[in-house]
């Protein structure tokens, strides 16, 4: 869920920071030129895509929506920071009157979060003047190509995981806001917790975790270590095991918790081969129902090598909010139509990049539909301008998320996570394959008037 919506749930202050100076200095020198040229209040329509999946990858998924609405919402120049814009003459004082009175007044559509996307799929479309519409190139690019990357790969480690838990781990392997982030965009790939208390604190992630190795360390020994966080945190609590001897350590474990022990975890070594030693010996103490967590540098094809080990929850970290390999989707936003002229009945115009090397770009007002095949799977991504087909009108993808400037579109975290799952299992079941492939549906263009 927004961070307005999980605190307001929670009853907990958050103060959302004005997000105007998230963006590049060309927005802003943009608007200049078009405020001098009388091209600023031209209707305009920008769009976020991406042109290719990254490579190997089957489908994208479609993580930060909720973000961008704060980041959109919260996108004023207040004193200070139109003060910076004056200092370092960034702008002129003509520029600078209009952007004090900045609101987003215009409307923004998108595929809702948790959504799958594939190359071309019309991810958000941005609708108003071109000045106020531009401004948002740079935090909206920005907050969907971070974490829809992590949650591409959250959901890719989750298929690997079927029904086993996957604990987000990363906050110690990315930038501080970041790490709230991805935990975020982790939730709705399909994670079931965060360690990091920052976002279960602004998204109502469930948190998890006991102790490290310097717990451990601290204590003159093992078992002394074992006494105090049992004593502190209960017989149901996780205890690490690989500090020293793995095999003394899960005996000592049961001694000290009894047989009821919530889980221990294995940090370092053979994962599989000690998952099978470590199940086998707690059978044998009697402690059948405490549960095994492994970590250490998992990705999602290491946690389905362990698909056949013993093991009853995974920490994900460094792959995880690096999103395994591909950090970004490589979303652009770009302009692909404009009015003729002044006034909001002035007719729309395709508009489109034509260059070399792969960069052009398809002009034209949007839709998107998924086409189902006979059994209710579908089998490609439509995208077109002009009229709906009938046997499409009810497939569309894109929802209103903004109108007029106001936030229509929040919804709770929850809903994004469920229909991940949803979209996700309404595809080729090939999707679900982690060897590398070409993108599961193929996307057809169609043009109208």
């Amino acid at each position: 869920m927004s961070a307005h919506d999980s605190t307001a749930e929670l009853g907990l202050p958050v103060t959302v920071p004005a997000t105007s100076l998230f963006t590049d200095r060309y927005e802003l020198t943009m608007l200049q030129a078009a405020l001098r040229s009388g091209t600023a209040d031209r209707r305009s329509v920008f769009e976020v895509f991406t042109r290719r999946l990254p490579e190997g990858r089957r489908y994208g998924v479609v993580a930060g929506t909720g973000r961008v609405l704060d980041a959109v919402e919260n996108f004023r120049f207040d004193s200070g920071v139109l003060d910076f814009l004056s200092d370092r003459r960034i702008v002129d004082e003509t520029t600078l009157a209009w952007l004090a009175d900045y609101r987003f007044r215009g409307d923004i559509r998108g595929y809702p979060e948790g959504e799958v996307y594939f190359p071309g799929s019309p991810v958000l479309r941005v609708e108003g003047s071109f000045a106020e519409a531009v401004l948002l190139e740079t935090v909206i690019l920005s907050i969907l190509n971070h974490d829809s990357a992590v949650a591409a790969a959250a959901s890719r480690m989750a298929v690997a995981a079927g029904e086993r838990p996957l604990i987000e781990m990363g906050a110690r392997r990315t930038h501080e806001l970041a790490a709230v982030a991805a935990a975020r965009a982790a939730y709705v790939g399909g994670f079931a917790s965060t360690s990091d208390l920052a976002a279960g604190f602004r998204y109502n992630i469930p948190t998890v975790g006991t102790s490290a190795h310097a717990f451990t360390l601290l204590h003159d020994s093992e078992r002394d270590a074992f006494h105090a966080q049992v004593d502190a945190l209960g017989g149901g609590t996780t205890l690490l095991v690989d500090t020293y001897d793995v095999a003394e350590a899960v005996k000592m474990a049961v001694e000290v918790a009894g047989p009821g022990l919530g889980a221990v975890r294995i940090d370092s070594g053979d994962l599989l081969l000690l998952a099978h030693r470590v199940r086998e010996q707690l059978d044998g103490l009697g402690a059948r129902g405490t549960r095994i967590v492994v970590t250490s540098d998992l990705d999602e094809y290491a946690i389905a090598s362990l698909a056949a080990a013993p093991v009853d929850a995974y920490g994900v970290g460094t792959h995880l909010v690096t999103g395994s390999g591909h950090p970004t989707c490589s979303m652009v936003y770009k302009l692909v139509a404009r009015a003729d002229g002044p006034g909001q009945d002035a007719p729309l115009r395709p508009v489109a990049k034509k260059s070399m090397g792969g960069k052009a770009s398809v002009g034209g007002r949007k839709w998107a539909a998924r086409r189902p095949d006979a059994h209710g799977i579908a089998e490609a991504e439509v995208v077109g301008t002009g009229a709906v087909p009938p046997e499409l009108a009810d497939r569309q993808l894109l929802v209103e998320l903004v109108r007029g400037g106001e936030v229509v579109g929040r919804e709770p975290l929850e809903a994004a996570r469920e229909r991940h799952m949803r979209a996700r299992a309404g595809l080729p079941l090939s999707a679900t394959q982690l060897s590398r492939g070409e993108p599961v549906l193929p996307t057809e263009f169609m043009t109208g008037s």
